[in-house]
């Protein structure tokens, strides 16, 4: 049986819940199309996430991985397009680092392209009334670092695929004045699932044609 490794972050910022984190643990053995999802958490710290990631791609071997982040004002689901090479922090880890300006592997490429069909995400969701867009930066905070670490880690594979969706803050969570947003827990929980179900049976990304998408 195939594997699915579906990563989201511990709580961090002062927040006290992480919807990453808990979408990974509810997804927890769960299967879509015949394949099963491994849930886990990676700590929000450079050193810690990218050490985590690596055990966790080591010992399950999947075949699809889709990291989980949050971006608390943001109001959709959105699949993020593109890794960078580079830590700035605006605010320190959990560990209390913050790099500023610097590569996350020195000799590594400026940027990696998510190998997931980002687009074909973004038409199953806007169809399911599940907002959602294509996203042009993971930011430069502890969420890119494990974006770009783990499209590292998989550039010489060309049979395993892997991205990074960002979510926004739940509605139905406290404190609501956080965000405009208005898709509740579940809605983003069915969200992921509907992108896992796409990213597992679309093998070449939707393009748009026309100014629609195909």
């Amino acid at each position: 049986m195939d594997t699915i490794l579906v990563t989201g972050f511990e709580p961090f910022g002062g927040d006290a819940r992480n919807p990453s984190q808990e979408i990974a643990h509810a997804l927890h053995r769960h299967r879509i199309r015949r394949a099963e999802i491994v849930g886990a958490t990676l700590p929000c710290t450079f050193a810690g996430a990218a050490r985590t990631l690596r055990q966790l791609l080591h010992q399950h071997r999947p075949s699809l991985v889709v990291g989980l982040g949050l971006a608390a004002t943001r109001v959709e689901l959105t699949p993020e397009r593109v890794a960078i090479n580079v830590d700035d922090a605006r605010i320190p880890d959990n560990a209390g680092r913050q790099p500023l300006g610097t590569s996350i592997v020195k000799t590594g490429p400026v940027a990696y392209w998510s190998t997931l069909p980002i687009h074909a995400i973004v038409r199953d969701l806007s169809a399911a009334k599940i907002p959602a867009s294509v996203s042009q930066t993971a930011g430069t905070f502890v969420c890119n670092h494990a974006f770009y670490l783990l499209m590292h880690e998989l550039r010489r594979s060309r049979s395993v695929r892997g991205g990074f969706i960002h979510l926004p803050w739940p509605a139905d969570w406290q404190p609501r004045h956080l965000t405009g947003a208005t898709l509740t827990f579940e809605q983003l929980l069915n969200g992921v699932c509907l992108a896992i179900e796409t990213s597992l049976k679309v093998r070449r990304d939707a393009r748009t044609r026309g100014g629609s998408i195909s």
